[in-house]
C-alpha cells in the first residue's frame, strides 16, 4: 500500500514539474516576436531617416551658394545673419527671445514669423522641438539661421497634430534676439508687476472741438 502511495506522488510530482516547463516555454515565442519587431522597427527608422537625409542633401545641393554646417546633433545650418563679435551662447537656465518660421523641405510656410511671434524660452527647461532646443545653443545674440531638421529631432511620427504631418523634416529660420540669465529674467518681471503700467494713447482718437453756440440773440437790423 505504501509502495503505491510512492508511485502516486512521484507521478504527480513529474506531472507538475512538466507542467512548468511547458508554461516557461511557451513563452519564449513572445519574446522572440518582441525581438523580431524592435529590429524591423530600427531598420524602418533606418530607411526612413536616409530617405530623409536624401531629400535635405538634395536641398543643399540645389543652391551650392550657400554654405551649410553639419551638426553633431543631426540637423544642417547656414546663416543668414551672423554675429561674430559676441562669442556666448546660450545656457541652460538662461532665457531666450527669438521669432521663427517654419517651412516644408519645398518652402511651403507652415507656420509664420508673425503666428509664433513672440517666443520667450527657457533653455533646457521647457518642452520644445529637439531641433531647435539643441539650435538655439549654438546662436549668437541678434543672429539669423536657417535650420534643416529632420523629422526625428522635429515632431516626428506623430508631427504636432495641427498643420505639421507625419515624419514631416522642417526647414526653421530663427532669429534670436536676445538671451539673459534667469535671475536677471526674474527680476525683470518682477520690476513689470511692481510698475504701474502707462495706458497707451496711440490709438485713442483726439476729442472732436466743436463750436460754441451762439445763443445771443441776433443784433443786426436792416
Amino acid at each position: 500500500m505504501k509502495y503505491c502511495k510512492l508511485i502516486l506522488f512521484v507521478f504527480l510530482v513529474t506531472i507538475l514539474v512538466t507542467s512548468c516547463k511547458q508554461h516557461q516555454e511557451a513563452r519564449r515565442p513572445i519574446s522572440q516576436k518582441s525581438g523580431t519587431f524592435m529590429k524591423k522597427s530600427i531598420e524602418r527608422n533606418k530607411k526612413l531617416n536616409a530617405g530623409e537625409e536624401g531629400q535635405i542633401d538634395s536641398l543643399i545641393k540645389s543652391n551650392p551658394k550657400v554654405k551649410y554646417f553639419a551638426s553633431t546633433k543631426g540637423y544642417w545650418y547656414t546663416y543668414v545673419i551672423q554675429n561674430t563679435l559676441d562669442t556666448i551662447t546660450p545656457k541652460k537656465g538662461d532665457v531666450a527671445f527669438f521669432d521663427y518660421e517654419v517651412k516644408d523641405l519645398k518652402g511651403n510656410v507652415i507656420y509664420s514669423e508673425l503666428e509664433l511671434r513672440p517666443q520667450t524660452y527657457a533653455v533646457d527647461k521647457q518642452n520644445i522641438m529637439t531641433g531647435l532646443r539643441e539650435g538655439i545653443k549654438l546662436m549668437h545674440k541678434n543672429e539669423k539661421v536657417i535650420f534643416l531638421f529632420p523629422s526625428h529631432i522635429a515632431y516626428g511620427y506623430h508631427g504636432d497634430d495641427k498643420k505639421i504631418g507625419t515624419n514631416q523634416p522642417l526647414i526653421c529660420t530663427v532669429t534670436l534676439h536676445n538671451f539673459i540669465s534667469e535671475t536677471a529674467f526674474k527680476k525683470e518681471v518682477q520690476l513689470k508687476a511692481t510698475t504701474p503700467e502707462k495706458q497707451d494713447t496711440s490709438n485713442i482718437e483726439p476729442a472732436k472741438q466743436t463750436k460754441p453756440v451762439n445763443k445771443s440773440k441776433d443784433t443786426i437790423t436792416n
